[in-house]
């Protein structure tokens, strides 16, 4: 399963028990509520899983490592395109506004972040600021011209949309992608670095 595992499922099953020692009360609290971590694009050793565990404040977020024999419950991103909840935030009007949209693009797509997090868990994690965080998959490439027109959408929405775009080789910003320089940032578990094409692996080799 480890290797099936990707940056922003979520995962149930950790305790305060699998914590170091020196691990902040918040985080034992979070863990001992049941609550889940989500899965951070980093290394991590054989048999064992990068995880973040969220906080209720923002400033309050926690690297560590999980077993992956402990996980008893896992839920991609994908899963929670469909899920609603009764709350009158941005967040969630703008979830609602895009979601025919993105259903008709062709390509999985996801919720993360906050929205993602509280639509999985029940744990109230959003509020009247909070930007709406997606993922697309996008295992071919994504002209920029598309992003750019991908972007004027988000734009109309009720709160701020941040969309990943989840290459075979990393992510990448979707504004990022739709803007004018022609580097931009790829994110993957061992590195960060600035390409013209981040669907084009010849780069990470050079």
């Amino acid at each position: 399963m480890v290797n099936a595992l990707l940056a922003h499922d979520l995962l149930w099953g950790m305790t305060p028990e699998q914590l170091p020692l020196d691990a902040p009360a918040w985080v034992r609290e979070a863990l001992g509520a049941g609550q889940p971590v989500v899965v951070r694009r980093a290394l991590s050793p054989s048999g064992q899983v990068a995880v973040g565990v969220r906080g209720r404040l923002r400033e309050q977020r926690y690297a560590a490592l999980m077993a992956v024999d402990a996980v008893s419950h896992w839920v991609k991103p994908e899963a929670l395109c469909q899920v609603s909840i009764d709350r009158d935030l941005p967040a969630v009007r703008a979830l609602d506004q895009l979601r025919g949209m993105l259903d008709d693009c062709g390509w999985a797509w996801g919720v993360s972040g906050s929205a993602g997090f509280e639509l999985a868990s029940g744990v109230q994690a959003l509020h009247e600021g909070s930007d709406l965080d997606l993922i697309l998959r996008a295992p071919q490439p994504l002209a920029r011209e598309q992003a750019r027109e991908l972007v004027k959408i988000f734009d109309t929405a009720a709160c701020h949309v941040d969309l990943q775009l989840q290459t075979p080789l990393g992510a990448v910003a979707l504004r990022e992608w739709a803007g004018a320089a022609r580097r931009v940032l790829l994110k993957n578990a061992s590195e960060a670095c600035l390409v013209l094409d981040p669907w084009n692996p010849l780069e990470q080799l050079a």
